[in-house]
């Protein structure tokens, strides 16, 4: 959702919190702030913009100072403002927070301490915690304290770091990420490993309801009541450090590009995770499975291989619609949840409601320190490596071959799953752009796209909208090919363009049927199909596999297309507008 840092060390801390800053940037991107101490004196400059923007109209990178605190936007409470940029100072200036989540007591809070004589200068509920937190620390003088009293007021999902005008850095956790980061000559506070990881590799994982203060002495940790805790430092993995683009434009195009190697890789590190969760699925009473976004579109998926091939049903809910209907999670039930992140709050709300009906929790994550990590009974990672794209890619095949992997071994080997053979059907597919360029070009102007899909087809449909719509702000939509004739075929005209799903399989007759009658209306047809056909407009050819296997590699070419249609549009691939790689609010 948002990006927060701190830092305490000998160096100067604006350099690196920018830095820092701009590694996790995928976090949020509607503004950025930086607040340094020097002197006993909090300076803070802040503005609208990405990362790189800001700072070359602002300098943030040379503000002095040992100590500082950090922060990237993406806006919930307020419009995109430099007055409502984080960090917030408090009114008297003498305190500074950089906040991640949602307060839901804030405007009870806030019209408290207007009461009280404290001025509010932005539309954020973040500025609360800095006058709460501001009001605590004047009335009992002691940071502990008043960190203590000011956790206790808040109601929500947060993690903020405050800096002290005498220097002295604190933090709390609740229901967000934050990490801590131990280096030779300094501490880091983040809410992700890649703020810190260029400058250690060490780190502490903060449970929930916890707060750290880092001063002089060195770092305390404590609980919300005020009571030391001891944490193991953990080695964080060094493949977090490989975040660069290297030769490619944009991270989105060197993640789509690493595909034949995370489908290899998926899973490969939790074997014994996998042969566990397979034989709590094959004795379950009720199973379920729960994603947002993306990793939806990998549960539905899920749902139909389970079927099909085990015989096994499982049932799918949006993560964000379990809150409104929890009854729909029986007591004593699995409930398989899918994330690339492991911190997105629809996900985990779906997990906790789950276990208030004693149900187990088994998870297909890519972090494995994240929180719905943490939370889970078993644990499956997708060893992709990080993913900085806003919009999923490699995680989604990463999700895929995981799940063709249980399902092999809830079938005893009635589908087999060839990775490698897997991993050079999408190489061949990414050995040539030069037709998915031209066809991105047609595209530029139009202003809908359907994609059609049946069966198994039909989730991959789903997700291929996904990634036209945040790629490209085109209007898409997936269509089971079936349901064509009882609605949609009302909007196919000579406007608009429909991507079908056509690989030689059981579904490859009807989905041709559906194709000639889209096109007898006008509207243009791009086939997705390792065989050709004089009813597309456009052929994009994929490799013939197993047809039990082609959502793994008919994914590839969409994702492309949805890429280069966006570089026509000249929209960023890797930051699409309004959205922010981990959701951690609701």
């Amino acid at each position: 959702m948002c990006s927060i840092i701190g830092y305490y060390g000998d160096g100067l801390a604006a350099p690196i919190l920018v830095k820092g800053l701009k590694r996790m940037e995928y976090r949020g991107y509607d503004s950025v702030g930086v607040a340094t101490e020097t002197g006993n004196e909090i300076s803070v400059k802040k503005g609208v913009g990405k990362v790189s923007e800001v700072n070359n109209a602002l300098h943030l990178d040379a503000m002095l100072g040992n100590v500082g605190i950090g922060h990237t936007r993406w806006a919930t409470h307020g419009n995109v403002t430099d007055a409502n940029a984080h960090p917030h100072p408090s009114s008297s200036g003498k305190i500074a927070i950089v906040h991640n989540g949602i307060i839901d007591n804030y405007g009870e809070l806030k019209s408290d301490l207007e009461k009280r004589g404290y001025v509010f200068k932005s539309q954020t509920d973040s500025e609360v915690i800095a006058n709460l937190l501001q009001f605590n620390f004047d009335e009992v003088h002691d940071i502990k304290s008043a960190m203590m009293r000011t956790v206790s007021k808040l109601k929500g999902h947060y993690a903020f770091v405050a800096m002290f005008q005498n220097g002295t850095l604190a933090a709390a956790r609740y229901h967000e990420p934050l990490i801590v980061g131990i280096g030779k000559n300094g501490y880091f506070m983040s809410s992700d490993v890649l703020g810190f990881i260029e400058k250690t590799d060490d780190a502490i994982y903060l449970d929930n309801g916890e707060l750290v203060v880092l001063d002089q002495v060195g770092i305390h940790i404590f609980n919300f009541e005020g009571i030391p805790v001891k944490h193991q430092i953990t080695k964080v993995s060094k493949e977090f450090a490989d975040v660069y683009k290297g030769d490619y434009a944009h991270f989105t195009l060197k993640e789509i590009s690493e595909q034949p190697e995370t489908v290899i890789q998926a899973g490969e590190k939790s074997k014994a995770a996998i042969d566990s969760v397979t034989d709590v699925l094959k004795h379950a009473k009720n199973i379920y499975i729960t994603g947002s976004g993306t990793s939806y579109n990998a549960a539905l998926v899920a749902k139909y291989l389970w079927q099909k091939y085990a015989k096994i049903k499982a049932e799918p809910i949006i993560s964000s619609e379990v809150f409104f209907a929890p009854d729909t999670i029986e007591p004593n039930s699995i409930l398989v949840a899918v994330s690339q992140s492991g911190e997105s709050a629809d996900v985990l709300e779906a997990v906790n409601i789950a276990k208030k009906s004693n149900s187990k929790i088994l998870a297909i994550v890519n972090t494995l320190t994240s929180s719905l990590a943490q939370e889970s009974s078993l644990v499956i990672g997708m060893n992709c490596g990080p993913e900085i794209g806003v919009a999923a890619t490699k995680s989604f095949t990463a999700q895929l071959s995981i799940i063709y992997k249980i399902t092999e071994k809830l079938c005893d080997g009635c589908i087999k799953l060839d990775s490698r053979k897997i991993s050079e059907s999408i190489a061949k597919i990414l050995e040539d752009h030069s037709k998915i360029k031209e066809i991105a070009k047609e595209l530029r102007e139009i202003s809908d796209i359907y994609i059609l899909g049946r069966g198994v087809h039909y989730p991959i449909a789903a997700e291929s909208a996904l990634k036209l719509k945040e790629l490209t702000y085109i209007h898409a939509e997936g269509i089971p090919g079936g349901e064509l004739k009882h609605g949609p075929l009302a909007l196919m005209d000579s406007s608009v363009y429909v991507i079908i799903i056509n690989p030689n399989d059981f579904t490859y007759n009807d989905t041709l049927t559906s194709a000639r009658e889209i096109k007898a209306r006008g509207a243009k047809i791009i086939g997705i199909s390792d065989k050709p056909s004089d009813v597309y407009d456009h052929w994009i050819e994929i490799p013939a596999i197993d047809e039990a296997l082609y959502p793994l590699i008919e994914i590839i070419p969409i994702q492309l297309l949805a890429y280069y249609a966006a570089i026509e549009k000249d929209t960023d691939p890797d930051y699409p507008r309004n959205l922010a790689k981990s959701v951690t609010v609701k």
